[in-house]
């Protein structure tokens, strides 16, 4: 595409060249001759001189004057993301659309462009929408429900009672609709408790690799419409998550957790059960939320990285923090002493 064709898609305005021909995105500092890349943070201005990319999306246009072609946007991370959307590789169509040896239940209901990959299985009462692509080795239970225009990556596990809406992405060997974690004591050992209810994801989700979504106990686990879940993340029973919150890889969140719409809870984030978080909720990298948020807000636990002695030095008073703080009430109590006697 020319500069003047994308900055039309991103509503930016060209410095340089209109007719100079983009042929792929780049990083600033790998982007050669006929490439675009961005500039988002002002840190990495310096970069500009030395970049060999064709054209620089950037934010100002003091900016721009300092290469030879850019297109000047408001957000460049932004404009980036969506011009993603149209360089994607060519994707080799499947030469079926249902391969030879795909299973499927004679009472499974198939959308209009469905393309099934080998050896997926679909099990009775599935139903899919219109140009749902599944890939090889998937599984679809029972009576689970799939929207239109959603893909499943290779080796994909759809349990029973699972409805996903529109436009969906579920990349390989993540698990929707297993069992959550539910055992009652007795005095012979743990008895399950047989998860009854299901899943249900809104339009726009996309799953992560090896992320598991468990099913709820009596009601659904919701995922809620444009929500972003990374890699390795573990949402249990009865969770529900809000429209357009993102979560980072690694989190895990307990079961009965009610996270609101837009918060972003980033890679090894620890939630217990039974919490609500309120929306535009910002949670950092390895937090332990134990108990509930009520107001939006960026939220953090933990001590920074220190070198590992004086680290150990901050455990060692951190174990001790309860009598010095006996010490100093008691300093208190004698100064109060004194200060009446004085």
């Amino acid at each position: 595409m020319s500069l003047g064709q994308i900055a039309t898609l991103v509503a930016g305005e060209v410095s340089g060249d209109r007719d100079y021909l983009i042929s792929a995105l780049a990083t600033l500092d790998s982007a050669e001759p006929g490439q675009l890349t961005f500039l988002a943070n002002p840190k990495y201005a310096s970069k500009l001189a030395h970049t060999r990319a064709g054209a620089v999306l950037v934010r100002a246009p003091e900016l721009a004057q300092q290469i030879e072609n850019a297109i000047i946007v408001a957000n460049p991370y932004l404009a980036f993301a969506i011009l993603t959307q149209h360089f994607i590789p060519d994707a080799v169509a499947p030469d079926t659309n249902i391969h030879p040896s795909a299973q499927i239940h004679p009472t499974a209901k198939l959308g209009d462009d469905v393309k099934i990959g080998a050896n997926v299985v679909l099990e009775p009462h599935v139903q899919l929408g219109n140009r749902v692509r599944i890939d090889a080795g998937c599984v679809v239970g029972e009576r689970s429900m799939i929207g239109d225009d959603c893909h499943l990556y290779a080796n994909v596990s759809i349990y029973h009672d699972v409805a996903i809406g529109e436009r969906g992405i579920f990349h390989s060997g993540c698990v929707i609709g297993a069992d959550g974690f539910g055992f009652a004591p007795s005095k012979e050992g743990w008895v399950k408790i047989h998860q009854l209810g299901g899943v249900s994801i809104g339009d726009d989700v996309e799953v992560g690799a090896n992320t598991t979504i468990d099913r709820g106990a009596l009601d659904d686990t919701r995922i809620g419409n444009g929500v972003k879940i990374d890699n390795q993340v573990q949402i249990a029973h009865n969770v529900v998550i809000g429209d357009n919150s993102a979560i980072a890889g690694c989190a895990a969140i307990a079961g009965s957790t009610q996270i609101g719409r837009h918060c972003t809870i980033a890679g090894g984030v620890g939630i217990i059960g039974h919490l609500t978080i309120a929306d535009h909720v910002h949670i950092t990298a390895m937090t332990l939320v134990s108990k509930s948020i009520l107001e939006a807000g960026s939220y953090s636990s933990g001590t920074a990285l220190e070198p590992t002695d004086k680290w150990r030095r901050t455990a060692a008073r951190l174990r001790r923090i309860d009598d010095m703080a006996t010490q100093v009430t008691q300093i208190d109590k004698q100064l109060k002493t004194l200060y009446k006697k004085g």
